[in-house]
């Protein structure tokens, strides 16, 4: 229990019966200010996927979204940039402002991890893939690649399920199938993607449905890693930034089910009519989490979660999931193998009490 009045009379008294001292229950999560090694492992590898996060989301505001005093990099795809607000009006707003929190997020963890006198995460070194040449991006090298993704759009089906739940196990089928094979871009390579509308509108499509695939995955990551934490403080920090990365994702799964039916013969993608679907596994509207079981170990009542939020092996799976979508294509071996120390330190992080 965390200490500051979240240990109820009926738990206190019981434990009291039971003999057990009821600081103890109080003090299930440290409050003396020190991080233990797990922490800093989780922070570390929060940090990380931020700073990835933080790159990609640059690479979309500098040809699609907003470029000003916060976010200077780029300076815009006009096709583009019209082929994404035909989808929303408000769609270079949102890119923009996802882009600065997780600027801010990569940011403030890594002054945090130095507050502590613990190391501080630099992925600088590993900035070689080549992003968009095309005429608006500011051409830098990267650490990520939008332009090989294989898109996994099964979060649209699982967060309609109401008998379903990937903790246990159980798969879904994507919402675009076509996006789930071969590589596809979700930005301009160069001005020639930018020569027939119906290319652009594909291109702009998949980079929609991909900011759900990214989001969502900070929105279960946060809490599954939280049940890992010793320090309170830490604990606070956590529980603070994911539910950003979930505010995030329901904007963009909602954007998502306005983008209207399309087969690109220059892509050969095909988007299904979701805004007109009648099968609930694919309506556009039901965006809220549908009630599902929560475990077997409890009774069958269904409620609404966030999903998956397993602990075990979280950080792996997050860095096999992001691999998997082709965000590393061309990145050096020693990237993954940083990135896969972080994850496992991560994943080796147990709660001290």
């Amino acid at each position: 229990m965390l200490r500051g009045g979240l240990v109820g009379p009926g738990l206190m008294g019981a434990a009291l019966l039971a003999g057990m001292p009821s600081t103890s229950l109080a003090r299930d999560f440290r409050d003396d200010g020190a991080l233990t090694e797990g922490d800093v492992s989780i922070l570390r590898f929060l940090a990380a996927l931020e700073i990835l996060e933080s790159d990609l989301w640059e690479q979309y505001n500098e040809l699609g979204g907003i470029r000003d005093s916060e976010l200077t990099s780029g300076t815009g795809s006009k096709l583009y940039t019209d082929a994404l607000n035909s989808i929303d009006g408000d769609m270079s707003q949102y890119i923009h402002d996802n882009t600065d929190d997780e600027f801010s997020h990569a940011s403030f963890l890594n002054v945090y991890l130095q507050s502590k006198n613990a190391p501080q995460v630099s992925l600088e070194k590993f900035r070689m893939l080549d992003g968009s040449q095309a005429t608006g991006s500011s051409k830098k090298k990267r650490l990520t690649n939008l332009m090989r993704l294989t898109v996994d759009t099964s979060w649209w089906t699982r967060y309609r399920s109401s008998t379903l739940n990937p903790d246990l196990g159980d798969v879904f089928p994507p919402a675009v199938p076509s996006l789930a094979t071969g590589e596809h871009t979700a930005i301009p390579r160069t001005d020639a993607d930018l020569q027939q509308p119906s290319q652009v509108q594909a291109i702009a499509n998949t980079a929609a449905f991909h900011f759900g695939t990214i989001e969502q995955g900070g929105s279960s990551l946060y809490p599954s890693l939280a049940q890992r934490v010793s320090n309170v403080e830490v604990l606070r920090i956590l529980l603070a930034i994911g539910p950003t990365e979930t505010m995030h994702f329901q904007v963009w799964h909602d954007k998502a089910g306005n983008i209207l039916p399309l087969n690109d013969p220059f892509t050969g993608l095909s988007f299904p009519d979701l805004a007109h679907s009648t099968d609930e596994n694919l309506q556009a509207n039901l965006i809220m989490p549908e009630p599902t079981i929560f475990s077997r170990k409890f009774p069958n009542t269904p409620v609404s979660i966030i999903r998956p939020t397993e602990t075990r092996g979280a950080a792996m799976g997050a860095v096999n999931a992001l691999t998997a979508d082709g965000l590393f294509k061309g990145q050096s071996p020693a990237f993954f193998a940083f990135l896969k120390q972080l994850a496992s330190e991560a994943d080796e992080a147990q709660r001290e009490i």
